[in-house]
């Protein structure tokens, strides 16, 4: 049984430890609020070009035509999966949700026989992957040093992705990322990039007719692009939010926990002094008598 500074210690402890997750709790419902509003201003933009793209994929497709970026290269050997995770831990099951979508996915192409390469963005999940996939991870991206995302974080992956993709390494693209839709809830999800998966309705309807200049191939070689870098920026976005609300509620249960830990030990330690106050009673009480 352990003795009361024992208890003492551990109540301490416990004390000290539910001072930092609260603290934690603050800081991240702070930046929650911050990166929420990035991840919400993000989506139309994104939404928007999907939807501009599936209008002129439409024409395009018509035709039989279209850049690789949208059609693809005719071949489905080799995957890329670009798996997007947090820098810290301490997020629940946030990353671990986003790389059990990703491994479930690596391990279906694998039983087919097709070859798989890993892109990391973020040290938690290739911490998480190279375990099992260690030969199949090409490079890791940290992005621990940046305090504000940007565009310009996402851009230089993107073109990175294409250059892969122009030179051979790949054939097809997918994105995993968690899309942010409460604090308790986080959406872990995959998207095509390579081919462009355009979920978008056409911009044009069949009432209306658009003439584009220059021509619907020229647009679509420089919006495909961007398009690239710019889901990758709102997978970021609505990772950053999502890493913020999964901490938010974990570090919540992890102070009431604290809380209840040291409920508990409060009065094993309270049993314990009034356990030993009355043994030392009744010893003063017995030797009375005896005397």
């Amino acid at each position: 049984m352990p003795s009361l500074k024992d208890l003492r210690n551990r109540i301490s402890s416990v004390k000290a430890t539910q001072k930092i997750t609260k603290a934690m709790q603050m800081v991240a419902a702070a930046k929650l609020r911050r990166a929420q509003t990035a991840a919400e201003a993000a989506r139309p933009y994104a939404e928007r070009m999907g939807h501009v793209l599936s209008g002129l994929a439409g024409n395009v497709a018509a035709s039989g035509q279209g850049p690789a970026l949208l059609t693809g290269n005719g071949k489905d050997d080799t995957h890329l999966l670009v798996v997007c995770t947090a820098e810290r831990g301490l997020c629940g099951g946030f990353n671990s949700s986003i790389v059990r979508l990703a491994r479930e996915h690596a391990n279906s192409l694998l039983a087919h026989g097709k070859r798989v390469k890993i892109l990391c963005i973020g040290k938690k999940g290739y911490d998480q992957l190279r375990r099992n996939y260690d030969s199949h991870i090409i490079e890791v991206i940290e992005l621990r040093s940046v305090k504000t995302l940007g565009f310009v974080n996402a851009d230089p992956i993107g073109k990175k992705i294409i250059a892969l993709f122009e030179s051979g390494k790949f054939d097809v693209c997918t994105l995993f990322f968690s899309r942010f839709k409460s604090v308790i809830q986080q959406i872990p999800t995959a998207m095509k990039l390579i081919p462009a998966e355009l979920g978008g309705e056409a911009e044009a309807s069949n009432s209306v007719s658009y003439e584009y200049e220059p021509d619907e191939e020229a647009i679509l070689s420089t919006l495909l692009p961007r398009n690239i870098s710019v889901q990758i920026f709102r997978a970021l976005l609505e990772n950053a939010a999502s890493e913020q609300g999964a901490r938010m509620s974990a570090m919540d249960s992890a102070t009431r926990n604290a809380g209840e830990m040291i409920k508990k030990q409060t009065m094993k330690y309270n049993r314990s002094r009034q356990a030993m106050i009355t043994k030392e009673l009744i010893e003063i009480i017995s030797g009375a008598e005896a005397l």
